[in-house]
């Protein structure tokens, strides 16, 4: 080789090198760009069961559908209550809201200094996170800026610091269940040819509000797309999780607030980027669905999980994301108070049957709640029921109802054929209630312990609710088995602890035999320790009708906040308006100037004012 020749080949060699050189340089520095963590973006809609279209509903939903034919699709996912601030409490916590003695609704606990909540958490993992803008806990002592990076109508993602991924939240208003009411309103969905539930009787203001409903959920689609294009435009789709869901049930009667299928069922769509398939689960792949059971309660790990960072023991979750991890066979639901009325349900499901704990059976579950009896299909409902319009399926929602319910959803999705006195049945009942005993003793169910004497207690000691457990007479197998009858009333009766006598009374109020000693005990328990306990003799009293005047005596002294709290005044009132037809005139005019103010609970007045303007 001459040295021209030579000297080509050095040179060229010295090209190739340098330009290897600088090319791995620049590989080098694109991937150190790279965001190390995901992105992740909640859409949250209120009030939304899987009415959409990719869940087989006759509606134009073409952003979700499309975001669904990219994405994973849950079909048994629950809200794990079916009312926003329980909800809510059970998302930000990564624990069953009723686990912290927070499961009633819009309650007030206190919070344990310990328990950080998702935000922070994700703060901590390097995240920025915005809240716009809906918060609704159950908690009294939360600052939301110890929460929050920003948390408001002007909450974005767009505003994080340079080079740090976001934890986004949105929440969309305008499917809830007050905008139903909106009036005027121009149909896009004829009323006329919306398809009704056979629990709901055909009629023009049922068609008119399941309309509106239909209506609202096209026009949030848009909302969806709005949000998505944004990440779009930023160039951020491929670095960014999504997740939409709803909070619970639609806002229409028997779903929201109802302890079944309808009331806890809800859309959840979660789309994970090719880039970061790590994140794939075993059944995720783009546009499938899947049957594995997910719940509320399984946000917050799965959001720790993407994020890379550490997952608290005290989360009572699963990561959707761990493909190693084994789901839940079941996904689990908790009713209590809702508003001004009292009531304990709890719930679970699997793949084909949902089996429902009513722990006041003699409550029916459509209670007369003032804030529902607001939306013209439930009020025409009620008012057909009460005039004895309704077939026994229609009715069903307004009676009494059974202590245990089995609905085969396979074959009866509606949830109307009560399946659990079949003895073709008892197999899957057994199993069932069983494996919902486990679960609550597994979580720790606080809320079997009336709420007045949950708030007396938090009131008197500044303590967290959940130190409650910590009390000498505290028992929870004790208390869940008095509460699911596997004790006597008798021996209930006779306890030493408060919550224990308070759910032996419970067993006579749907009790037709009692015993003289019985009836002596409820006499004797108008006088108790417990305030909780004295409403609970009283009612159980009236419903037996015995010791009357007594009971209405002591109902009206309590229903006055000043002689009790809050809790106590309400559930009196409650009480009083059920067996308001053993009232005189006067008695009803002195509950009608009843005092509603409501300090000590830090959340509102209206409960109180909704129970006293039941007698104005």
């Amino acid at each position: 080789m001459n040295r021209i020749a030579l000297d080509r080949v050095v040179l060229l060699a010295c090209f190739v090198v340098s330009f290897a050189s600088t090319l791995f340089f620049e590989l080098a520095q694109s991937r150190a760009n790279e965001p190390e963590q995901p992105n992740i973006l909640w859409l949250s809609v209120e009030d939304v069961g899987p009415q959409i279209g990719c869940y087989g509903f006759d509606i134009k939903t073409p952003t979700l559908d499309a975001l669904a034919k990219r994405s994973l699709t849950y079909d048994i996912a629950w809200s794990n209550y079916p009312v926003c601030a329980p909800a809510r409490t059970t998302i930000i916590s990564g624990m069953y809201a009723t686990s912290l003695g927070a499961g009633n609704m819009r309650c007030a606990a206190n919070r344990a200094d310990d328990i950080k909540l998702l935000p922070t958490l994700m703060r901590e993992a390097g995240y920025y996170c915005t809240n716009a803008s809906k918060t609704d806990y159950n908690f009294s002592n939360l600052v939301q800026s110890s929460v929050w990076d920003q948390s408001s109508g002007k909450a974005h993602w767009r505003n994080r610091p340079e080079g740090k991924p976001f934890f986004a939240v949105f929440n969309n208003t305008k499917t809830h269940e007050s905008k139903i009411r909106n009036r005027p309103h121009e149909n896009q969905i004829d009323p006329a040819s919306v398809s009704l539930f056979p629990y709901w009787p055909d009629l023009p203001q049922v068609r008119e509000d399941w309309a509106q409903y239909l209506d609202n959920i096209q026009t949030m689609d848009s909302w969806v797309a709005r949000h998505l294009k944004q990440l779009d435009d930023a160039g951020l789709t491929e670095d960014t999780i999504v997740v939409f869901f709803g909070d619970h049930g639609s806002g229409m009667p028997r779903h929201k607030r109802f302890a079944g299928d309808s009331g806890m069922r809800v859309p959840f769509i979660v789309h994970v980027p090719e880039k970061w398939k790590k994140l794939w689960s075993a059944e995720y792949s783009p546009g499938q669905r899947t049957d594995r059971p997910v719940g509320f309660i399984d946000l917050a790990p799965s959001m720790l999980h993407a994020a890379g960072a550490e997952i608290p023991d005290r989360f009572q979750g699963k990561s959707f994301f761990d493909g190693d991890a084994e789901s839940e066979k079941y996904v689990y639901g908790i009713r209590n108070r809702m508003d001004e009325r009292n009531d304990v349900s709890r719930s679970l499901r699997d793949g084909q049957f949902i089996y429902i704990r009513n722990f006041m059976p003699h409550r029916p579950h459509g209670q007369f709640v003032e804030y529902q009896q607001t939306t013209n299909a439930t009020r025409v409902w009620h008012e057909q029921f009460k005039a004895g319009k309704l077939d026994p399926v229609q009715s069903a929602f307004w009676e009494p109802r059974a202590a245990e319910e089995l609905f085969d959803l396979k074959n009866d999705p509606y949830e109307t054929v009560n399946l659990a006195a079949d003895p073709k049945h008892a197999e899957t009942v057994a199993r069932m209630r069983v494996e919902l005993k486990r679960k609550l003793l597994e979580i720790g169910d606080l809320d079997l312990v009336p709420e007045s004497i949950l708030h007396e207690f938090d009131t008197k000691t500044g303590k967290a609710r959940t130190e409650y457990r910590n009390t000498d007479t505290f028992s929870a197998e004790a208390l869940l088995s008095s509460a699911m009858g596997e004790s006597t009333a008798s021996a209930d009766l006779k306890s030493s602890v408060p919550e224990i006598r308070f759910w032996g009374l419970v067993k006579l109020m749907n009790q037709t035999d009692i015993a003289s000693s019985e009836t002596d005990r409820m006499k004797e328990l108008l006088s108790d320790d417990s305030m909780a306990v004295q409403v609970a003799a009283a009612e159980a009293c009236l419903a037996n009708e015995i010791h009357v005047a007594d009971s209405i005596e002591l109902l009206m002294k309590l229903s006055d906040k000043t002689n009790s709290n809050y809790y106590v005044s309400c559930n009196a009132l409650d009480c009083l308006d059920r067996y308001r037809k053993l009232l005189g005139i006067d008695q009803v005019k002195k509950l009608a100037s009843m005092p509603t103010e409501a300090s000590e609970i830090r959340r509102g007045t209206d409960n109180l004012e909704k129970m006293v303007r039941r007698f104005q």
